[in-house]
This record gives C-alpha cells, structure tokens and sequence, in this order.
C-alpha cells in the first residue's frame, strides 16, 4: 500500500485528504517512481473543484509532475531512454502525481538535472512541456521576436520568461503587483506591466514602438482576447492555454484578417503519449542543457510536507490566493 492525497468529494481545498491505496503497476512502456516531491499546478485546482474532468484511463489522483527515484520498470523501454532502476527522474503525467509512488510513461520521463533537488525538478514538467509545446511549437516564437506573457510571476510564466530569453526573445510580462513585475525583471523579463494599474495592451504597443508583439501566451481568455487581438503585431500568434477569465470572448475580427493573426489554444493532459514524447525529446536536447547551465532556474515559492496536517489543502490555498512567484511543491517524507 501506498499513501495517496485524494479528492473526497468536489469542492474546496479541505476535501483533499490523505488516504490510502495499492501501489501501481508499471505496464509495457512504463516505469515505476517513488515520489519524493510532486508539483501543484492550476489544473489540479480545477479537478478539485469538478471543472477538470480526468482524462479517460488516467488516474483520479490529482498531480502532473512528480520526481523521484526509478523502482522499476519496461527494461528495454528504459534501455532504449538510457535509464534504469535507480536513476532520479521528474516526469509528465496525465494524473496519480500526489502519491509516494507513480507510474509514467518512460518517454515522458527526463533526468534530474545536474546540480538540481527533487523539489527543484518536480516544478519543471508540467511548466516546461506546457511552454515549449505552446510557445515554440505552436507559436513558432524565433530570435529577435517580442513575446508577451499574461500572468509572467505564475508557474507557467516565470518559466515561459527564461526559456523566451534563452533563445533569444524579447519578453514582456503583465502581473498582479509591483512586487510581482519586479520578480519578473529579476529572472529576465524585458519589460513588466502591473495590470491593475496599466492598460496592458496600450503599454504593450508602447514598448514596441507601435509594432506590436509577435506572440502573447494567454492564460486568462475571456475579455483580454480583444486587447491582445488589439497589440499583436502584423503575422502575429495568440495562444489561449487557460480559461481564468472565461470562455466568453469578443473581439475584431477585422484586424486578425488585415493583420493575419493566428488565434489558438491547446490543452496538454489529453495528448496523447507519443506527441508528449516528442516535446520530451526537444526539452531534453535544447533546454535540460540550459537548466544544468544555470541560465535557467528553477522558481520555487513554497513547499508543503504531505504528511503534515493539511499539507495539501494548504498547498491549494496558496494556489487559489494567487500570493504565490513561482512553483508550489508537495514533498513526502520519509
């Protein structure tokens, strides 16, 4: 058996509960982990609350990202990795993250690297295969260009700023405090715009010269849909990957034809193992060598021991009081 945090029944964060289950199994393909921390992320908030449903055959226990140890596993899937039993790895998962054992595809599996903590490496799955698959993949973001991040002191964002900036970006930045813009500047950002007390596309179009910007990686959708249509530039790429501010949108659909806008969105938990891999594979040869070079850190605001009272559900707390710069990571203690 092993120690599982579950979610008894939808609703706030005090229905998190640490229980009890059998360990899995790794099947053909698969390794087995023992968890030592596991990343908390939005989604795992939405599941929670019953707005996220769980993705058929995927674990019901919350958690995306874990890291640990390799128990066991497929041996010629983790031959063909460079892996074995032993090996600290962090990983992708579609759920089952917040428990002392996980099993994951083995491609969807990186080495912890160098230099890096379990904690540390549990906060860059979910953060740099969200990133890499919206911002490079989908948006084709190149050297040279102008990318703005709604939400830039968020997980996602202070990740999305240092790998923009690793190749070569222009980043901009919008957040809820000056404190929070300042944070954002530190780890790299051009240029931070305080939301509550700017209009961030008329500040946008001002940093950029009237141009525009190339891309803006959009977590919030609802009404800012219309002001990012508003402040990309000529050719330019919207990427919606969170609803914070509803599905509802309205906007110009003049200017995305005289501008020939891109609009899209993706979620990643449904893709399947194979479109996870590849992501893997990017991050492992152009990014892993930028985090063991220390040009990209991991950003971590807080822990939370499972095995204390209320770990998790204090963990959600933070989350949803948006006080948080960074990552917020479960650990489970021996």
């Amino acid at each position: 058996m092993m120690h599982i945090v579950e979610i008894t029944t939808h609703g706030a964060p005090e229905v998190l509960r640490l229980a009890q289950r059998p360990m899995p199994q790794a099947g053909e393909g698969e390794l087995l982990i023992r968890v030592s921390a596991s990343g908390v992320n939005r989604p795992d908030v939405l599941q929670r609350m019953g707005h996220y449903p769980v993705p058929v055959g995927a674990s019901d226990v919350p958690g995306l990202e874990v890291a640990g140890v390799i128990e066991s596993g497929d041996a010629t899937a983790l031959a063909a990795a460079g892996l074995k039993v032993g090996d600290r790895v962090c990983a992708l998962v579609a759920g089952g993250g917040y428990a002392q054992y996980c099993v994951a595809p083995v491609i969807q599996c990186l080495p912890v690297p160098k230099g890096l903590s379990d904690v540390e490496a549990a906060s860059l799955p979910e953060t740099c295969f969200t990133v890499w698959s919206n911002v490079f993949d989908r948006a084709q973001l190149q050297t040279g260009e102008t990318l703005l991040v709604q939400g830039g002191s968020s997980g996602i964002g202070v990740t999305a700023i240092q790998m923009a900036k690793a190749m070569g970006a222009t980043v901009i930045v919008t957040a809820g405090s000056d404190e929070k813009c300042a944070a954002c500047v530190a780890l790299g950002a051009d240029h931070a715009i305080n939301y509550k007390t700017h209009d961030f596309a008329a500040e946008a179009m001002r940093l950029t010269n009237g141009k525009g910007v190339d891309v803006v990686l959009d977590m919030v959708a609802g009404d800012y849909v219309a002001r990012e249509v508003d402040c990309l530039a000529e050719d330019g790429r919207l990427v919606i990957i969170a609803l914070q501010g509803g599905t509802k949108a309205s906007f110009d659909a003049g200017k995305v034809l005289r501008r020939r806008l891109h609009i899209t969105g993706s979620t990643l938990r449904p893709r399947p193992v194979a479109f996870k891999a590849a992501i893997a594979r990017n991050l492992r040869e152009r990014i892993w060598p930028l985090i063991e070079s220390g040009r990209i850190k991991p950003v971590i605001h807080a822990t939370f021991d499972v095995n204390s009272a209320d770990g998790a559900a204090n963990a959600h707390r933070l989350m949803e009081s948006n006080q948080h710069i960074g990552k917020i990571v479960l650990t489970w203690s021996k």
